[in-house]
């Protein structure tokens, strides 16, 4: 009997401590994150268009899209870690990191890198998320090396 119950304990404590599936947030309702690029706060939009959590590391998630500033679009290819979670009766709180590269075309393209912090409150009637606040703090440096400017992003 005390094995079963050491099993069924074992059990729980692995299927609680998996990471449920949010690759739909990282989506942000199919709208762009807007924010600024560089020390004059040049805009600077990233829309994610796919998002997947990684089947063998549920803290991850492989996200592809496109940059734009002024004229220059560019896709990107990446991914979004989660390395701690914070929660509370009424709010979560998500911390990680993100790394982002856009395709090579040039001088203005790059590597996005930097932390990002996830809030959101819980409904318990409705069971359903409300009010989520993303926001990505980082830096981005072309491939050259010759460029190096700060991101800041936030959701809409």
């Amino acid at each position: 009997m005390k094995k079963l119950l050491l099993l069924f304990l074992l059990a729980a404590n692995f299927v609680l401590g998996q990471m449920p599936d949010i690759s739909n947030t990282w989506l942000n309702n199919s709208k762009p994150y807007l924010g600024t690029i560089g020390n004059k706060g040049q805009e600077l939009k990233l829309k994610i268009n796919i998002s997947e959590q990684n089947k063998k590391n549920d803290q991850e998630y492989f996200v592809s899209g496109y940059s734009l500033v002024d004229t220059n679009y560019t896709k990107f290819e990446g991914k979004i870690t989660i390395s701690k979670y914070k929660d509370s009766r009424k709010q979560g709180t998500v911390f990680g990191e993100y790394e982002l590269a856009e395709e090579n075309k040039g001088k203005h393209s790059g590597l996005f890198k930097g932390k990002f912090v996830y809030n959101f409150k819980w409904n318990k009637k409705t069971e359903k998320i409300e009010g989520q606040y993303i926001e990505l703090i980082g830096d981005w440096k072309s491939y050259d090396g010759t460029i190096a400017l700060k991101t800041h992003l936030k959701n809409q």
